[in-house]
């Protein structure tokens, strides 16, 4: 019977080094480990944690959200470890362990608070896109300027036209105008 541990970030700039310690100090054997959004279907070390696990093995994580983002995720995951005779408790809330009846209550609980937040997060987002909609804000990349725009532009620049000027007539970040100036490709 092992101790298997699965750590994941979702970005690459964030570190795995505290959830490794963690997992390490909580007797895990192995640990696998990714830097993948939780939102990402495929993270194939997780699938390489759940193929690796046998029956009497525990899978520990060190908060309930390393594991799934959603509740349907979290009960597939949970579902597959039960198939196998798989243990589940995560290290920073020893309540949730599924060998209990309490503790898969409790997870129950915290996973669709955890997707209710979610959603709550994402309904935010989405008022923030509207109102950048609404005033005008421009989306993806820059706009391509032929080389004739960008003649234009540095005139009016050397006339003495403010930059600020220059972003709001053509619709251009402070930083695409100055690239325009400097000739660096834009």
């Amino acid at each position: 019977m092992a101790v298997v541990g699965y750590a994941r970030v979702s970005t690459t700039g964030q570190s795995l080094d505290v959830q490794l310690e963690q997992l390490a100090r909580a007797g895990c054997e192995k640990v696998f480990s990714e830097k993948r959004s939780g939102l990402d279907g495929k993270r194939p070390e997780l699938a390489n944690c759940l193929d690796y696990v046998r029956d009497g093995d525990t899978l520990l994580v060190t908060k309930l959200d390393r594991l799934a983002r959603s509740t349907t995720d979290l009960y597939r995951t949970i579902e597959t470890l039960k198939s196998k005779g798989v243990g589940f408790r995560v290290v920073d809330d020893p309540t949730i362990d599924t060998t209990s009846r309490t503790g898969k209550l409790i997870m129950g609980i915290l996973a669709l608070i955890a997707e209710f937040e979610t959603d709550i997060r994402k309904e935010r987002q989405m008022d923030g896109i509207a109102k950048a909609k609404a005033d005008k804000k421009q989306f993806g990349p820059p706009r391509k300027i032929e080389d004739a725009g960008k003649a234009e532009i540095r005139r009016k620049r050397a006339e003495g036209v403010l930059i600020k000027d220059l972003m709001a007539e053509y619709k251009l970040s402070k930083a695409h105008v100055y690239r325009i100036l400097s000739g660096t490709p834009a």
